[in-house]
């Protein structure tokens, strides 16, 4: 759990994927996530009862700026790698697994089997595709770089067409299309 009473800033941006919500706590960036068509401090302050307590939420778009930056810049092809700091809250086993989804290179896959193999939890496959699954930090920390072991796309909280954008964006040309 975190501390009590801590202030997350948050703020929104505009993408060539849709509107994205992000959440800084004082650690870093704690949440990115794809929002709907309603109000995208609901979601954000379900997730954050969950894991902090007592949370402020406040829109502060200054304080989310260097990190709005940094994912422009990835949209225009003109970074592939992030420089911001992460806060993620999660189980010990989603935490190994985010970390793990950190070391794919840029323009990379991986397969779940062998996300669960270089944890050193080779059966745990669907166990890591759940923790892909509850990624807090979108394409900053890549899940969309998982894939099937038979080289499909599957499984994505922004739907698969926003995980093919992704890995198009970073030059993945899926095997289908050679």
């Amino acid at each position: 759990m975190a501390p009590a009473s801590q202030t997350i800033v948050w703020s929104q941006m505009d993408s060539p994927i849709g509107p994205l919500t992000l959440a800084v706590s004082h650690k870093g960036l704690c949440q990115l996530t794809f929002s709907k068509k309603c109000d995208p401090v609901v979601g954000l302050q379900v997730w954050l009862n969950h894991w902090f307590h007592n949370p402020r939420l406040e829109r502060n778009d200054h304080e989310v700026l260097p990190f709005i930056q940094q994912l422009d810049e990835y949209f225009r092809k003109e970074r592939r790698q992030f420089e911001l700091p992460v806060d993620l809250y999660g189980t010990p086993f989603q935490k190994l697994v985010w970390k793990q989804l950190q070391e794919i290179p840029y323009g990379e896959v991986r397969s779940y089997k062998e996300i669960a193999q270089a944890i050193g939890a080779p059966k745990a496959v669907r166990a890591v595709g759940g923790a892909n699954n509850k990624n807090p930090v979108s394409i900053v920390v890549p899940c969309h770089r998982v894939i099937g072991s038979n080289g499909s796309l599957v499984g994505y909280g922004g739907g698969l067409q926003i995980k093919e954008y992704l890995l198009s964006l970073e030059g993945w040309i899926h095997p289908k299309n050679v």
